[in-house]
């Protein structure tokens, strides 16, 4: 797929302020697309948009094919006539800044659970799109239900017979919780409805959404309950093998992500069936799919199931380039940007540029060598698609601040410039060099300290709670990025496509 030159903003609708306790997918989001309109972008970026699981990352999602009911629009409600005005006037007292996660769950639910009981006129819509998700919403719902039933704990704890999905057990929970199931169903429903609403308003402005598809599936999800044949499990369910990265200069003993590893043989006896699908309904949400640790297609680290660090594991090789021939001749070109960040196996360049999927840069890793690194902007290439940062880094000023005395000489000799307007003139550096696609985070734009910082990689605590306060993105804001992207030929209608 061919990419025109333009530019745009990072930051997850949770991030986004103005709705109460977290942002959300309503009217705020499509006043998020009219400011980016305004700053002359093209491009919005989020994260993961399924159901958050563990440490309320959206990187461990209960599914691959879920929307996050938490970011159901209140105010869309009310304008359906599904929930009184009231249910918001009468919100908890949330912060402003961050996302309470605890009680921000238990509330927005509450609110689910309202609409449906007022669900009237909408059932017949209700009903087609249970028809239409038949493949996943019912396994969905089901899931969710029963680990709600027992307390919140993963698959592989439930009793055996509803741990290994036998018939007779599945078919007897799901008449005892037909209501339940319906319930989760129909918070499907709603986020589905107002994601389409809002895809349908970025289209009409010209703004392509940026998406994101984790290579691995969360262990505890209902991709993993309703397939198991597809993962390396142990009879209970366990990861027989898990997922993480072998130790390196930042980490003793790498990381341990513990998702279950793909059998992919058997995928690719399936004709990689489930990954197609998986591609199909994250491109029902967005324009352009970021694959996270595209890597994991040439090789990945293999950690045994028991460990406790990922010392002792061995790479192995992924399926590679008929993993993505056999998908593209189902779906098409995809329009993906290949997350290629890290210490790499040169196959994988090779295979991301047999592809012709752009690699990312980041300005943030361009300062541990010298001029010649691949990550300042003069070295980048046209097809790459270049960041101030990414949501696993620290803001642009934070990470600045954090620098010993030498590399942030090095920097504002790079830059030319003093350290009062370090984001922005990162942003320049990064909007003017010939990466077709320019992104930073709303951080970045705000030039916020550390404490604005997403995520802090292998941590659990802390993480994804940032939101811009209301007020925060300001006329002055808006038009220092429409300057930005006027004078570095990245505003709509002044674009060149990719490889011209």
């Amino acid at each position: 797929m061919h990419f025109t030159r333009s530019s745009g903003v990072l930051v997850h609708p949770t991030s986004l302020p103005g709705p109460p306790g977290i942002g959300d997918i309503g009217p705020s989001a499509h006043a998020w697309l009219d400011q980016l309109t305004q700053m002359g972008c093209a491009l919005w970026q989020v994260l993961p948009l399924g159901p958050t699981g563990y440490a309320d990352s959206p990187y461990q999602s209960f599914s691959s094919f879920a929307g996050n009911p938490n970011l159901i629009s209140p105010e869309s409600l009310i304008a359906e006539g599904l929930i009184d005005e009231a249910e918001i006037q009468n919100a908890p007292a949330f912060p402003v800044d961050r996302v309470d996660y605890g009680a921000v769950i238990t509330w927005k639910r509450d609110l689910v659970n309202h609409a449906f009981d007022n669900i009237g006129a909408l059932q017949d819509d209700f009903e087609r799109f249970r028809h239409a998700h038949r493949d996943w919403v019912g396994d969905y719902g089901l899931f969710m239900t029963l680990k709600d039933l027992y307390g919140g704990h993963s698959w592989t704890l439930w009793p055996p017979l509803l741990r290994d999905r036998d018939p007779a057990q599945m078919e007897k929970a799901s008449l005892a919780y037909t209501t339940e199931i319906r319930r989760h169903e129909f918070a499907q429903f709603l986020f589905f409805r107002q994601w389409s609403a809002l895809r349908r308003r970025a289209r009409s402005l010209g703004i392509s959404i940026i998406g994101d598809i984790p290579i691995f599936a969360a262990g505890d999800s209902a991709d993993v309950w309703a397939n198991r044949q597809l993962f390396q499990l142990t009879e209970t369910g366990e990861p027989a093998f898990q997922a993480g990265v072998p130790p390196d200069y930042f980490s003793e003993t790498g990381q341990l992500w513990g998702n279950p590893l793909y059998r992919w043989d058997e995928h690719q006896r399936t004709g990689f069936a489930w990954w197609t699908e998986r591609f199909r309904a994250v491109l029902r949400f967005v324009d352009i799919v970021r694959i996270d640790h595209f890597r994991g297609f040439v090789n990945y680290w293999e950690v045994p199931g028991g460990a406790r660090d990922a010392t002792k594991g061995r790479w192995v090789d992924g399926p590679g380039e008929t993993f993505f021939e056999t998908i593209q001749r189902e779906l098409g070109r995809l329009p993906v940007i290949a997350e290629d960040l890290g210490e790499l196996d040169p196959r994988v360049p090779a295979l991301r540029d047999l592809l012709g999927f752009p690699g990312m840069k980041v300005f943030q890793f361009g300062f541990d060598t010298d001029r010649t690194s691949e990550f300042l902007p003069h070295n980048y290439p046209r097809n790459s698609v270049a960041y101030t940062g990414t949501h696993d880094n620290d803001t642009t000023r934070g990470w600045f601040d954090s620098l010993d005395e030498a590399r942030r000489s090095f920097v504002l000799e790079y830059l030319g410039t003093d350290d009062s307007q370090i984001a922005w003139d990162s942003m320049w550096a990064v909007w003017k060099s010939r990466s077709v696609l320019a992104l930073a985070p709303l951080q970045d734009l705000l030039d916020l300290p550390t404490e604005a910082r997403m995520n802090r990689p292998g941590t659990t605590s802390g993480n994804w709670q940032w939101r811009a306060i209301p007020g925060a993105v300001t006329a002055e804001v808006q038009q220092r990025m429409q300057a930005l992207n006027r004078a570095t030929r990245r505003k709509p209608g002044k674009r060149r496509r990719s490889g011209e």
